[in-house]
């Protein structure tokens, strides 16, 4: 299972949020290369990075911090938030991403999440499918549809999604453990490669994971308050 530490940006810094909530943000490094270069030397080999201001504002803002953990590091990048088009998805890959998430998008023109599959082929483009008790969550988490996450993500891989990162909201930057309960039922009735995001707060919780069968996990809060060390993570990678 890959480990993939998550970097989510507001105004040009590291910070962390609980629930996806704004007013909840800390601020944990000023530099996130610094932060990504940390990364790198403990044998990491992703980076989940999130552009927290661009999902408010549907304007990409941070590409220039992209383009330089690219260009000073040689961590394989996703980037996600406040992805609106096509022309966007080439800019970020331009700028040095491996992939490009596809999230609130996806629900409300996923004729541009299509479109793009078709262009820049399904391993470069992953399908962000947020929910709250199961329901797809749009708009920076502000916005819960009447869309049932197993049924949106069945549809979409009929149409060439290949990868998924799927986040618990109630779970996220709680450091209360992932629902491996979602994750299960997921794997169950939904043939992809399912990254795992939100709630993980130990070592045991990537266990679980990986019995569960998702390709990938994410970790945020975690690695920030020392709940889990990059040594842990070297080893265990």
């Amino acid at each position: 299972m890959r480990i993939i530490p998550a970097i989510d940006l507001i105004e040009g810094k590291c910070v962390r949020l609980s629930k996806g909530d704004y007013n909840t943000k800390k601020i944990y490094n000023e530099d996130p290369l610094e932060v990504a270069k940390a990364f790198e030397a403990a044998g990491i080999r992703y980076l989940h990075l999130v552009d927290l201001d661009a999902a408010k504002t549907k304007v990409l803002t941070h590409v220039n911090i992209l383009e330089r953990i690219a260009a000073k590091t040689g961590l394989n990048i996703d980037f996600g938030g406040g992805v609106q088009t096509k022309a966007d998805v080439k800019t970020l890959l331009d700028a040095g991403a491996g992939q490009v998430t596809l999230g609130s998008i996806a629900v409300r023109k996923p004729v541009i999440l299509y479109d793009c599959l078709q262009t820049f082929g399904t391993d470069k483009i992953i399908l962000g499918a947020d929910c709250l008790n199961r329901k797809i969550a749009t708009n920076a988490w502000d916005r819960i549809e009447d869309i049932d996450i197993i049924s949106f993500m069945k549809e979409k891989v009929t149409q060439g999604v290949l990868y998924a990162i799927v986040t618990e909201i109630s779970r996220d930057g709680m450091l209360q453990g992932p629902d491996d309960t979602l994750y299960n039922d997921i794997l169950d009735q939904v043939p992809l490669r399912l990254i795992a995001s939100g709630g993980i707060s130990k070592m045991s919780d990537l266990d679980q994971l990986q019995r569960t069968g998702c390709e990938a996990a994410i970790i945020g809060k975690a690695i920030y308050e020392q709940r889990i060390t990059l040594k842990q993570l070297e080893s265990y990678a």
